[in-house]
């Protein structure tokens, strides 16, 4: 195993276009590591630029302390997963699991051993004989992924590789792959634009836009801590909510007040600090899950909102309410009585509130 860093590493293409601006960054050994993003923001040049598949424009890439900018990629000692699966159609699974080390002149008993090993760690062992038309996608996903196994790299690359499957071989896949780096604890980086494949799977998320490192932490601190938001809004399920607002003082008290209305929340924590931002412009941000129907206790705001639509989904239901400032999305109990133009009220849970420079975009926390 080994880590991978990143030193003010650029990507600049020959029309001029720069598409990653000096990355610097540290992936440790045996660490699960998520590049997150929208398309173009430069997450899978990262990827191929690691792979030896992208030359560098600037700075150096470093694996196992070594740096590797000029090495073709044979030399690197990776492994790369891609999207469609890049399985010989005429070759049985045993053979494309064998390829890469017959090319390699491994003996004929390592090969037998490490792909029979691979593919008892991927329950496809029973699927050697077939030929990929034979499989469904989410065993060819499998295979491909063996391929990489039998290598035994210093390094697992994953390029958005279930992007291809439906939303239910998603989620299975998403178990094998994190029981897979359980058991062999190998160094990955894992590409993908699903930011729920990037909070269940990884271990640290690298959060990237246009061609910037936005903020680098583990699910818990990108979650719950988001430096920024556009950080704040590309996780979640649905994401945070966010509303129009300007700082005010009521009766000497720190408030948020929303848009043009008479509606404020109280900010119950670090008043001192938000009483500085009076008269500021900012963006009022809180997670669906911190709305609910009654109220909690503690800090507690009812909000006046019109109901806009109501999704049941079983085990909750998602609300969406028109309210001063914007519309937001509320995870609520199954069942509620709520019906759509009705005008209701609701209460957000002001423990949980962030709170962003309209202008900026950055968090206003205190102590930043």
């Amino acid at each position: 195993m080994s880590g991978v860093k990143f030193e003010q590493v650029s990507k600049v293409y020959d029309n001029g276009v720069k598409v990653v601006h000096g990355i610097d960054l540290e992936i440790h050994s045996g660490e699960f590591v998520v590049f997150v993003g929208p398309s173009g923001c430069g997450k899978s040049t990262l990827m191929r630029m690691v792979a030896g598949l992208e030359a560098i424009s600037g700075g150096t890439i470093s694996i196992d302390d070594r740096v590797v900018n000029d090495l073709p990629p044979r030399e690197r000692d990776i492994a790369m997963v891609f999207q469609d699966y890049a399985l010989y159609p005429h070759k049985n699974v045993f053979d494309n699991l064998a390829f890469g080390l017959k090319l390699r002149k491994f003996p004929a008993a390592d090969i037998d051993r490490r792909v029979k090993d691979a593919a008892a760690i991927l329950k496809i062992d029973h699927l050697l004989d077939r030929k990929p038309r034979a499989l469904s996608g989410g065993q060819r996903q499998r295979v491909a992924m063996g391929r990489a196994i039998v290598r035994q790299p210093k390094l697992f690359l994953f390029d958005e590789p279930l992007s291809n499957l439906d939303a239910l071989l998603r989620s299975e896949m998403r178990t094998e792959i994190k029981k897979l780096h359980q058991r062999i604890g190998a160094t990955t980086i894992y590409v993908t634009h699903d930011q729920v494949e990037a909070m269940t799977l990884a271990q640290r998320i690298v959060v990237l836009s246009g061609g910037n490192i936005m903020q680098v932490g583990t699910p818990d601190e990108i979650y719950n801590q988001p430096v920024s938001k556009f950080v704040a809004g590309f996780t979640g399920s649905p994401p945070m909510n966010f509303l129009a607002a300007t700082i005010a003082i009521v009766d000497g008290k720190a408030c948020v007040a929303l848009g043009n209305s008479a509606q404020r929340l109280a900010l119950p924590a670090h008043e001192d600090y938000y009483r500085t931002l009076a008269g500021r412009a900012v963006t009022f941000g809180i997670r669906p899950e911190d709305i609910g129907i009654e109220r909690s206790g503690g800090n507690d705001v009812r909000l006046d909102a019109r109901v806009v639509v109501v999704e049941p989904l079983g085990a909750e239901t998602l609300v969406t309410l028109a309210c001063e400032g914007g519309e937001l999305i509320g995870r609520l109990p199954p069942h509620v009585p709520f019906a759509p133009d009705e005008q209701t009220g609701v209460w957000v849970n002001m423990d949980k509130f962030h709170l962003f420079d309209a202008a900026s975009g950055s968090v206003l926390r205190a102590g930043n």
